[in-house]
């Protein structure tokens, strides 16, 4: 125990007086030990506790938080580019190499400062630009973007969209999202095991559109999850009431189709129906269908049209009418027109449409005249004997 601990005291030393800026830290960026160069390099602001985001500039650190998962997913090196707050209180850039080490949790890593030119460099510029646009997009949208690790931790939490559900950003940051929202998480789940999901969620009063992307290792292994949720409950609660309008528009019209095309029972076995105003195909097409399922659930045996309030027919209703009468006898029912005008009358012979195997009648009172003497010569006629 002397000697394991005389070892430890021995690699303290080392890391303390090396001349490199080297640096151990626990598995979340906290900070334990350092060496003099670094301490030297930094000031005041290096303390046990400080975290690498801490010493970071702010438009790094987004950077740094993402690559910082591949650290504590494995053992491989991750080289990390940005500019670090001096002691002399201006931001130098700085390249720092870390490694995790499985055994013990720590992280590993040494800073040094990047060489002019050096390809990190613009390396580093364009990430500072990606990261100033996707924050333009974070702080002006109504979106929460954010990212858990392999076991349901929250690592990222920021937007503007966090304050309609009563959040600030990072407030959920070391939260696990499964003890947070429950059997609400499920898609979560499926994005841990490797699948890209896209969804609807109602959370916190709020209706989320999310996107949850896996971000897996090299070997396939699914690390942390990147989720992207924006709030659409004003157009949700806009589609919901519009959808509440259409239906309530197509209830009106299926009452004013009933109206315009009534089917009348008006004796057993009599069906009538009175058409008024301007009929066209369409209407036309719906009165048939009406009519036709009407005789054979009510198994009537007449149906009467009535045509006494229609002021203009043209070659397709005429059409549709004399299909219609047609459709009624393949039913066995006995389809009468009655009412027609004079002028719906002379338009039918100007077409040279064929009613001579339809009976017809002047009104509405002829036509079930003829119905009712119908009956009754049936009702009349004697029965033959067994």
């Amino acid at each position: 125990m002397t000697e394991a601990n005389g070892s430890l005291g021995s690699l303290d030393d080392f890391i303390a007086h090396s001349t490199e800026m080297l640096f151990v830290a626990r598995g979340d960026g906290a900070l334990l030990r350092w060496s003099d160069a670094l301490g030297q390099a930094v000031g005041p602001a290096l303390a046990r506790g400080t975290t690498l985001t801490d010493l970071f500039h702010p438009e790094d650190r987004c950077t740094l938080t993402t690559r910082w998962e591949q650290v504590r997913g494995g053992t491989a090196p991750v080289e990390l580019h940005g500019r670090i707050l001096s002691a002399e209180q201006r931001y130098r850039p700085l390249s720092c190499v870390v490694r995790g080490a499985r055994t013990d949790g720590l992280v590993y890593g040494s800073f040094r400062d990047a060489p002019p030119g050096d390809g990190a460099q613009g390396e580093l510029a364009r990430l500072r630009e990606r990261d100033r646009i996707l924050g333009a997009l974070i702080n002006a949208l109504p979106i929460a973007v954010w990212a858990i690790d392999a076991d349901g931790t929250y690592t990222y939490h920021d937007g503007k969209g966090l304050a309609a559900a009563g959040h600030r950003p990072g407030q959920l940051v070391g939260q696990n999202i499964f003890e947070l929202y429950g059997a609400m998480a499920g898609g979560i789940e499926r994005a841990l095991a490797g699948e890209a999901v896209h969804g609807l969620s109602e959370v916190h009063g709020c209706v989320w559109e999310s996107w949850m992307v896996p971000l897996s290792e090299a070997a396939g292994h699914v690390r942390s999850v990147v989720g992207f949720s924006l709030d659409v409950t004003e157009g949700q609660r806009a589609h919901e009431a519009l959808q509440t309008k259409l239906d309530v528009i197509e209830a009106q019209q299926r009452v004013i189709r009933e109206l315009a095309a009534p089917i009348i029972e008006v004796w057993d076995g009599v069906l009538a129906l009175p058409m008024i105003g301007v009929v066209d195909s369409a209407r036309t097409a719906e009165a048939m269908e009406s009519l036709l399922e009407a005789i054979s659930n009510r198994s009537a045996r007449f149906a009467v049209l009535d045509l006494t309030g229609v002021q203009v027919v043209d070659t397709k209703v005429a059409d549709h009418l004399i299909k219609l009468v047609r459709a009624i006898q393949l039913l066995g029912a006995e389809g009468i027109i009655c009412g027609i005008r004079p002028n719906v009358a002379q338009t039918m012979v100007a077409l040279g449409l064929d009613l001579s195997a339809i009976v017809t009648k002047a009104n509405l009172r002829a036509g079930l005249t003829h119905c009712m003497q119908r009956l009754s010569r049936r009702s009349a006629a004697p029965r033959s004997s067994p």
